[in-house]
């Protein structure tokens, strides 16, 4: 019984003597190999020699500090909504009197943790913190042998005040011009005193 009325012509076509000793692909296969060998290699002697890194490499994450020291984060959770990995969980907590040094805002992450074996290092976690609090850097992330210890917490990555990360790269102008506006909550440093009823 017909199907359909389309026909598929099988070609029949006999190989040549050389065809069937395969010398011809062999030869063609060969000099393609030889050209090679007087190309510049690609290879970069690793850790002698380092490659260029973009400005916009999206390497391992860290937690941004404030200019006196104090965590950016405020536990909001945008990051971990906007993280299509779900690589991103937190708790968060209240901060206490006497640790507004510690902490810039009312609410912190007492628990901050990445899976970098499931984050795809895609950076909308650093577009949908609305505290400047994640980045990426141009850090790579070093191997590990187990995958527990793939699970940064902030030990790992709050950005040390001896060690602090220029992000300044990755920031938009739009974001530095509104940094340096005068009198936004949002750029105010805790000064030492807190003034009763305003928060």
């Amino acid at each position: 019984m017909q199907l359909t009325n389309r026909s598929k012509v099988v070609s029949e076509k006999k190989q040549s003597f050389a065809e069937k000793i395969y010398l011809p692909a062999i030869l063609k296969g060969m000099a393609v190999t030889f050209s090679h060998l007087f190309k510049k290699r690609p290879t970069i002697m690793y850790p002698e020699k380092k490659r260029d890194i973009a400005p916009v490499y999206r390497g391992q994450h860290v937690l941004k500090r404030d200019e006196n020291g104090a965590e950016r984060c405020t536990s909001c959770g945008m990051c971990a909504v906007a993280c299509p990995a779900e690589a991103i969980t937190m708790e968060s907590a209240e901060r206490k009197k006497g640790e507004e040094s510690l902490y810039r805002e009312e609410k912190y992450a007492s628990k901050y943790e990445i899976n970098m074996l499931r984050c795809i290092f895609c950076g909308l976690c650093e577009e949908a913190c609305p505290k400047e609090a994640i980045f990426l850097t141009d850090r790579l992330v070093p191997t590990e042998f187990e995958r527990d210890d793939f699970i940064y917490g902030k030990d790992k990555l709050v950005e040390k005040m001896n060690d602090r990360i220029d992000v300044t790269k990755r920031q938009t102008p739009e974001v530095l011009e509104f940094k340096k506006r005068p009198g936004l909550k949002h750029n105010e440093l805790f000064s030492g005193k807190l003034d009763k009823g305003k928060h």
